[in-house]
């Protein structure tokens, strides 16, 4: 029998790519010099995730999950901190499908009021995700809607690959590519793409280890769950499906403290005009604040995986 890390390989993510390209962006990549950033020669290739449809590159997964699988007339429903909840409520609008989408009370105004943008059916429930979790689960046992879930499962983290496929297209020449981790589909997906050709590194906060726990344990263990980038990479513990792609192929994982991710917020306003959510801007903190260090002549890559933030808040 095949391990789930034999079966998300590259093979089914180019699939994947293929079923999702009509609904997804190519995202683009830019390539800056460290030295912008007050860093040393190395040069950054950032792959900018937080343009994706619904302000992350959880569309991916979304799609993959509504177009791939058979959508009962109960529609579909899932648990998130908020980003994972707008795609699928963005992937069910455009394909006219009923969603309905729980969140916890720490979630960001900005997520919720894009999933309710999106038209979806919001339902606030607890104080952290595995509260809007377990509300979704016992919403698919009275309604029959279909669970899309925000990282342990096949199609999300294959729909989360296709992010690797396009960063190792637009960038072929990296030597290492960081992620932020929550749950681990991204980089679980990331990970089964790349097959350990170069050095992923998770990139995890202080607040919310879940990874860096798992890896400790041998196997998907209960971690804290808080701290600023609590409503995207704060889950309780890394996926059963994700943790042995992460033990084949990821090959270490860094924390990271909550003053760096807002200074590392600071730093791509300042100098991009970027504006990244606290997750979205995780995995730069470790290069930014020295807590990965490069050797020298890396060439690094670094997803910026979401942009929901009430950072920047236009008048009504």
């Amino acid at each position: 029998m095949r391990s789930v890390s034999s079966e998300i390989d590259q093979e089914r993510i180019a699939h994947c790519e293929k079923l999702i390209r009509p609904y997804i962006r190519r995202t683009p990549v830019i390539e800056i010099d460290a030295a912008d950033f007050g860093l040393k020669s190395n040069k950054l290739c950032l792959k900018l995730e937080l343009l994706q449809h619904s302000g992350s590159f959880k569309a991916r997964g979304a799609f993959t999950n509504l177009l791939s699988r058979s959508v009962p007339a109960a529609g579909v429903v899932a648990a998130s901190g908020g980003n994972h909840g707008a795609a699928v409520a963005y992937a069910a609008r455009a394909l006219k499908v009923p969603a309905k989408i729980f969140v916890p009370s720490i979630s960001s105004p900005a997520k919720v009021k894009l999933i309710c943008r999106y038209g979806a059916d919001l339902m606030i429930e607890g104080d952290c995700y595995d509260d809007a979790l377990a509300a979704s689960e016992a919403w698919v046992k009275q309604a029959g809607a279909m669970p899309v879930h925000a990282f342990d499962q096949e199609e999300t983290i294959l729909g989360q690959g296709t992010v690797g496929m396009e960063i190792d297209e637009q960038a072929p020449y990296i030597d290492s590519l960081l992620v932020s981790v929550g749950g681990g589909g991204l980089i679980a997906g990331i990970a089964a793409w790349y097959a350990s050709r170069i050095k992923i590194v998770g990139v995890e906060p202080f607040a919310s280890p879940t990874l860096t726990k798992a890896v400790a344990a041998g196997h998907p263990t209960d971690a804290e769950a808080g701290g600023l980038a609590s409503d995207s990479l704060a889950p309780r513990r890394v996926g059963e499906l994700v943790f042995p792609i992460v033990k084949d192929h990821v090959r270490s994982v860094v924390l990271v403290a909550d003053d760096a991710i807002i200074e590392c917020q600071k730093a791509l306003w300042h100098v991009l005009r970027i504006v990244a959510e606290p997750g979205g801007a995780a995995a730069l903190a470790a290069v930014l604040s020295g807590a990965y260090k490069p050797e020298i002549g890396e060439r690094i890559g670094v997803i910026i995986s979401g942009g929901n933030t009430t950072a920047v808040d236009f008048p009504s």
